[in-house]
């Protein structure tokens, strides 16, 4: 046998096999958006696969592991998705609610409550399930409610509810 067959062999064989994505043990609410980000995501990486597969020796070996391991994620995300009714109420923090909240200083932000895999913080979009997102979840308006940090407990005022 050519040695070249053996090179190519052994280097397929080398491929880096990526540490698989934690998957969280939270329930994994989702709001209407956050289950189309979800399937999005899903439809996306399948084509890539696809169009990397459809080159044969060709594709990129490290690339196709990864995105295997990248469809295998989001599928059990999809698969364990719970759709959460659309948040309705202005008097009650629901998942997908919109609220505003002042701390002690009277400094005031608007998040908006949304499942795991739709957060990002930087937008506004918290995790229900994060420190912020758990002292908020079911507080009403005008409720205070402690926000356990990493950086020391703080108080903060509900001070407006609106529905998604």
């Amino acid at each position: 046998m050519s040695r070249a067959f053996v090179n190519e062999d052994n280097a397929a064989a080398q491929t880096d096999q990526p540490v698989e994505r934690h998957v969280s043990a939270q329930p994994n609410y989702v709001t209407r958006e956050g289950l189309n980000l979800l399937e999005n995501k899903v439809d996306e990486l399948q084509s890539l696969h696809n169009e990397q597969a459809a080159l044969g020796d060709q594709a990129d070996k490290q690339l196709l592991v990864n995105l295997e391991r990248d469809l295998r994620y989001y599928h059990q995300r999809l698969q364990s998705a719970q759709l959460v009714p659309p948040a309705t109420s202005t008097r009650k923090v629901q998942i997908g609610s919109w609220v505003t909240y002042a701390d002690e200083h009277g400094t005031e932000r608007r998040v908006q409550l949304v499942g795991e895999d739709q957060a990002v913080a930087a937008k506004g979009l918290i995790n229900w399930s994060s420190p912020l997102g758990r002292a908020l979840l079911g507080a009403q308006l005008g409720d205070e409610v402690l926000w356990q940090r990493p950086a020391g407990d703080q108080l903060i005022e509900v001070i407006r509810i609106e529905p998604a």
